[in-house]
């Protein structure tokens, strides 16, 4: 029974309990030293009575005198009335009382003890007498020589001290009740406070929960990462770590500890997506080496039902999916579309030449035939023999012949300048491909967009320590203060011609050009380098380090 019951019921007993014992403990305290305070006082007041009676020079001369009682015995009865006394008892050293409140007890022993007093000592006792228990004090009445000559008893019976601390004990009792009055009600507060927190769960039902929750946390493909209103990532899981380049965290670790935003290696984009807590479905974020796919959303805290008051915001939750492995096949499927076309652009050209070269050898022109073959299987291996030359790739040469062939249909003319012969050592050639692609991809759009004359200009330079690749089109340009955008995933422009996908903006191709330039440690500067020569267009220079015979990747 007791471990199915929630944590705000533990606590609300649990607190009660400890109020209960604490009220307890302070009532017996309390209780102990107002019945001591209580019999101090009472004899603080019987020793005040006594000695103002001991040094009353009528007692003296009384004790003195043949019948004592009959001067002591008004004067006693009168004390008590203004001293609030239960009885006092003035009496010969030999215990003969000379008064008493009862008339009948003149003349008999005095019942308690006097020899302290007879020593010249006054003291204070708790005895029974012939009016019941009672806190009396005894002192001496010395004449001039220092001999005692009589006794004075004063005293207050235990029942009249007790009904003193009767009052006392109510306000004792009203104290006692009322801390444990509120304290109960502060643990009920307390209780009903954590019930709604910990949603009447038990610790260990919530031990429980806390076991599932890690190892779904740590179990799933997607990362998760949990970001509260203060900036703190106050959790993510392995899967978020490995995409984000983090360090693995520790399940043990108090949000206090939690790393902020501002010192983890976040690019530029998902720091800001983070940092802005807004909600986020399916965006594109590119990192250093990955393509994320991002959505966030608040994490908020239930309200009961029929509530109108709004959910607590603890701060948002992110899930990352990587998609890296679609893109790098998606660029591969369209490399292989470009391809494609590539081949059906020279199906169609290469038949339209056979219609020539057959046309000619029908009307008898047999050298014009052959004349005309020879000039474009010249031009055809040149462009092929250059590239095998300068890059030493068959599929980088595939490509742009693939491309001239595009642009030929479109009606760009792409030239091809090639220089050295050291090849493109220690480059991946998917990057290459994405690269090169791309960026003849948005030149030719450009130069198809623009006016007369068209033509893009592709410029390999091969070095020991480089490849270089200069793009240049004759198109609208691009302005200087969208560079920066251009390369951005999901950027685009409108242009002039209507394409909403604009001239170079395509939002996808250059943004995976940056990344690729990045990966492969390049660098890449965009101007519109207008001259007499090239009145418009766009200039894309790449440099990418290459990797020397015999190192192998770096």
């Amino acid at each position: 029974m007791f471990h199915s019951w929630s944590i705000a019921r533990r606590l609300f007993v649990a607190n009660l309990l400890f109020v209960m014992v604490l009220t307890a403990a302070f009532g017996a305290f309390s209780v102990a030293e107002a019945r001591n305070r209580a019999y101090d006082d009472a004899g603080s007041r019987m020793q005040a009575i006594v000695a103002s009676i001991a040094n009353n020079p009528l007692v003296l001369q009384a004790a003195s005198s043949p019948d004592p009682s009959a001067t002591l015995q008004p004067y006693a009865l009168k004390v008590m009335d203004t001293a609030d006394a239960d009885f006092i008892t003035i009496m010969a050293p030999d215990r003969t009382r000379w008064t008493h409140p009862r008339p009948e007890e003149l003349g008999k022993p005095y019942i308690g003890t006097i020899e302290p007093a007879l020593q010249g000592q006054t003291f204070t006792e708790v005895t029974a007498g012939t009016l019941g228990p009672s806190v009396r004090t005894i002192a001496p009445v010395k004449d001039a020589a220092g001999s005692v000559k009589a006794l004075v008893a004063a005293g207050i019976t235990v029942r009249t001290v007790d009904t003193d601390l009767a009052e006392r004990l109510t306000v004792i009792g009203a104290i006692a009740l009322g801390v444990l009055f509120f304290g109960s009600v502060a643990s009920w507060l307390l209780g009903r406070y954590l019930r709604s927190v910990t949603r009447g769960w038990g610790p260990e039902q919530l031990a429980q929960l806390f076991a599932y929750y890690e190892s779904v946390l740590h179990s799933v493909r997607e990362g998760l990462i949990l970001i509260d209103t203060r900036g703190n990532a106050v959790m993510y899981n392995d899967q978020a770590a490995e995409l984000l380049g983090l360090e693995p965290s520790e399940a043990d670790r108090s949000p206090d500890q939690a790393p902020r935003l501002a010192e983890l290696p976040f690019d530029g984009s998902l720091r800001a997506l983070f940092e802005s807590g807004r909600p986020a479905h399916d965006e594109i974020h590119l990192t250093g080496s990955r393509i994320l796919v991002v959505n966030q959303a608040p994490a908020v805290g239930p309200v009961p039902p029929r509530s109108r008051q709004k959910p607590a915001v603890y701060g948002t939750v992110a899930t990352i999916r990587d998609r890296t492995e679609i893109e790098a096949l998606g660029t591969e499927l369209e490399t292989m579309k470009t391809l494609s076309d590539a081949l059906r652009a020279q199906t169609h050209e290469h038949a339209n030449r056979l219609h020539m070269i057959v046309s000619l050898l029908e009307l008898g022109r047999t050298p014009q035939a052959l004349e005309f073959a020879t000039k474009d299987l010249e031009l055809s291996q040149q462009l092929t023999d250059d590239m095998l030359a300068a890059v030493d790739e068959p599929v980088m040469s595939a490509l742009v012949m693939g491309k001239a062939a595009e642009a030929h249909e479109r009606g760009v003319d792409l030239t091809v300048r090639t220089s050295g012969t050291a090849g493109v050592r220690g480059l991946e050639i998917q990057d290459l491909v994405t690269i090169v692609g791309n960026l003849l991809d948005n030149a030719i759009d450009a130069a198809a967009a623009g006016g007369l004359p068209r033509s893009v200009e592709l410029e390999v330079l091969t070095g020991s320590a480089a490849v270089e690749f200069v793009v240049r089109d004759s198109g609208a340009g691009i302005d200087p203060a969208s560079i920066d955008d251009v390369l951005q995933y999901g950027y685009s422009t409108k242009s002039s011609t209507g394409d909403p996908r604009g001239s170079h903006g395509r939002g996808v191709g250059l943004a995976l050009v940056r990344q690729a330039i990045q990966r492969l440690n390049g660098t890449m500067s965009i101007d519109n380098p207008r001259t007499t020569d090239n009145p418009g267009g766009a200039q894309f220079h790449i440099v990418l380090p290459t990797t020397a015979p015999g190192e192998g990747k770096a």
